[in-house]
């Protein structure tokens, strides 16, 4: 598996694919003061060796993983914690991340190059579009639907059945009750717009 991206994302990205057993064949990023990250080498972004095998794009960023993900049609891959409880009958979409002990239930459908952090729990039928970015302890329960690219901070609480637009942002600890337009903020309990 190649990585894109040397941040502090992509060493939680490395050690869930050690923990899978699955070799870390390189690490790029286009910041050439970046040479190391963990025990790995550093290389400048070379886009041919990424077409040879799956490859994770490892920035938190949603806008920049959307664009790579985009201008580079490379063969991705996923990365899921081994102690991620994961319904057999959910489907995650490809480059998409899932860290430890989140919990994925039945029937939810996870886009492409989304991430699944640190014990965030997605209840049955949640729908999450591509490049979103589930941040630790975020609940979802049953039937929420999050569009395209946006970000459900730490610890916030989306009731059963909500709708979340794209490219919106629910704020650390919300209390979300009712739906929410695109591109928009939300913050606080019960979450409103600012």
């Amino acid at each position: 598996m190649y990585l894109y991206g040397a941040s502090g994302h992509a060493k939680v990205i490395i050690e869930i694919l050690e923990l899978q057993g699955i070799k870390v064949t390189g690490l790029f990023d286009d910041n050439p003061a970046i040479t190391r990250l963990l025990d790995y080498q550093v290389m400048p972004f070379a886009p041919e060796l990424l077409k040879l095998e799956e490859t994770i794009i490892t920035i938190g960023d949603n806008h920049t993983r959307k664009l790579i993900a985009e201008k580079h049609p490379f063969i991705f891959g996923r990365a899921i914690h081994p102690t991620a409880t994961v319904s057999k009958r959910a489907t995650i979409g490809e480059g998409t991340v899932i860290m430890g002990n989140a919990i994925i239930n039945c029937d939810a459908v996870i886009g492409k190059h989304t991430i699944i952090n640190t014990a965030a729990s997605i209840d049955h039928d949640c729908t999450l579009g591509d490049y979103v970015h589930i941040s630790p302890n975020a609940t979802l329960s049953g039937n929420v639907t999050v569009g395209e690219g946006s970000w459900i901070g730490a610890g916030a609480v989306i009731i059963p059945g909500v709708k979340i637009g794209k490219w919106s942002v629910v704020g650390a600890g919300a209390v979300v009750i009712r739906d929410v337009t695109d591109g928009v903020t939300v913050v606080g309990n019960p979450g409103r717009v600012v």
